[in-house]
């Protein structure tokens, strides 16, 4: 939010003001210094580390209760058991993205949570950077050329790294084949182009046409409730017309004509003639329902639908391609806390949860892997009894809250069955492409009042009986403006 900087308590700067009046006060000592970065000296970090545990706060996860994160943090714990310094605890945070960002910010700045490492949303991290919350990571230290480089780039902030990526993610474009067919179109269970948002449109279109289809259907549907999803909507929208908001330092750069030809990009998909009319008011649980209810044939989604879909849909009922134009990259990396007297171990839990094996997990329970070894088969398998753990869970509804409205449909005898080999290798080299090809959300330590001046303005533009983009963009263009100075 646009107050957090001035308000900000200072992370590593107040721990070497204290440590500064320490040494005032302590004149007869030999000396006194803080340590690299702004850490706490050695010998208090040392003596608080041998306390543990290393706290992690995180988000839910997606993949349920006991899901891969939790069982990331067992396994680390068991290769640690002879040491109570080093075992770990993941302390989930409730809410939505919005209300776990205000717990974190309220944590650290207070310092009353006691968290060492932090599992940040990729767009918090020049916030939480700026405001000295996180610990830039070592300079000396060498980047992993493993880690898919557009997703490593969100890591950054002003040159220096400040995380490790843990788990990533990106739009893609589900869709019924069984519906398409009913209306006499032929598409590919396993896509090898990226389609155009001509392409589906023409099939909408065709949809709409169809005989087959009923009055509560419609061509496809996304997330466009006032919401993050919204924004994720609206920027895609933008960069496919080549509108970029802001620049890598988060100055806002977009003009009034730049808005408008991105509102109009966004009025276009969400005509009525081809979205699904909930969407306006749709988040990622309603839009999962309406598509295998079978309301609509296209959905826009994240990557653990794909998982998801298993257990609602028989396994030849749904199929994904990357998104036309341009998708964004979601995702959450791991910083190390500003005040963490346990920075050492915390910065090992992080090599660990972000290993080549970790990841493989990761991409194994649901989430979108943030290593390109795990997609080209170079990478070491899932950890044996992580693996073991998640077996039985992987591919069931995400602990956000699955489909409500609609019952699933039938998977066929013994419940939910996956696709056939060729099909999840499909689906890896789509989601791999589609990671590769993806753009970040502006970068700005004043996200949060971004996010919410966007929301509210395309919002009310899509919900207008009459949509103006000129007067919209004109008073957006002001807004944002503002946003991204804090004011």
């Amino acid at each position: 939010m646009g107050g957090t900087r001035s308000g900000r308590r200072g992370g590593p700067r107040r721990v070497l003001l204290a440590a500064a009046l320490g040494c005032l006060l302590a004149v007869s000592s030999a000396g006194c210094s803080g340590g690299p970065d702004g850490t706490p000296q050695q010998g208090q970090e040392d003596k608080a580390a041998d306390r543990g545990p290393i706290v992690v706060a995180s988000g839910l996860d997606v993949t349920g209760s006991g899901g891969v994160r939790q069982q990331l943090i067992e396994e680390w714990n068991r290769r640690h058991a002879g040491s109570k310094a080093e075992q770990a605890k993941l302390i989930e945070l409730p809410g939505g993205a919005d209300q776990q960002r205000s717990q974190l910010l309220g944590a650290l700045q207070s310092g009353s949570a006691g968290y060492d490492v932090v599992n940040l949303d990729i767009t918090w991290i020049p916030e939480f950077a700026e405001a000295g919350l996180i610990r830039p990571m070592p300079e000396k230290e060498t980047v992993d050329l493993d880690f898919i480089n557009r997703v490593h780039l969100t890591t950054l902030w002003k040159g220096r790294s400040y995380a490790r990526p843990f788990n990533t993610d990106v739009g893609l474009l589900y869709y019924r084949p069984d519906l398409l067919e009913a209306a006499g179109i032929q598409p590919s269970r396993q896509p090898t182009r990226k389609w155009a948002w001509d392409d589906l449109n023409a099939s909408i279109k065709t949809l709409a046409l169809s005989p087959s289809r009923g009055d509560d259907q419609a061509g496809w549907t996304t997330q466009l409730k006032q919401y993050e999803g919204l924004t994720v909507n609206a920027v895609e929208a933008f960069a496919s017309v080549g509108v970029e908001l802001a620049d890598e330092e988060g100055t806002y750069e977009a003009s009034e004509a730049d808005l408008k030809k991105g509102l109009d990009e966004l009025l276009e998909r969400a005509h009525h003639e081809r979205i699904l009319p909930s969407a306006v008011s749709s988040d990622e649980t309603a839009t999962l329902a309406d598509f295998a209810a079978g309301r609509v044939a296209f959905l826009r989604h994240w990557p653990y639908v794909y998982g998801a879909l298993r257990t609602l849909l028989p396994p030849d009922g749904y199929s994904v391609n990357r998104l036309p134009g341009t998708s964004v990259l979601g995702g959450q990396n791991l910083a190390v806390t500003a005040d963490s007297p346990r920075a050492g171990n915390a910065r090992a839990l992080i090599d660990f949860l972000t290993s080549q094996e970790s990841e493989r997990c990761l991409l194994d329970a649901g989430f979108a892997a943030t290593r390109a070894s795990a997609y080209n088969g170079k990478s070491k398998p899932c950890w044996p009894r992580v693996a073991a753990a998640l077996r039985p869970a992987v591919g069931t509804p995400p602990a956000t809250g699955g489909p409500s409205s609609a019952p699933p449909a039938p998977a066929g005898e013994g419940g939910a069955k996956d696709q056939a080999a060729s099909a999840r290798t499909a689906y890896t080299m789509t989601l791999s492409r589609a990671l590769n090809e993806a753009v970040q959300r502006p970068r700005t330590p004043y996200y949060g009042a971004f996010t919410q001046v966007l929301q509210s303005h395309v919002h009310a533009l899509l919900t207008a009986e009459s949509p103006d983009s000129d007067k919209a963009a004109a008073k957006l263009h002001r807004a944002l403006r503002d946003a991204f100075e804090g004011k």
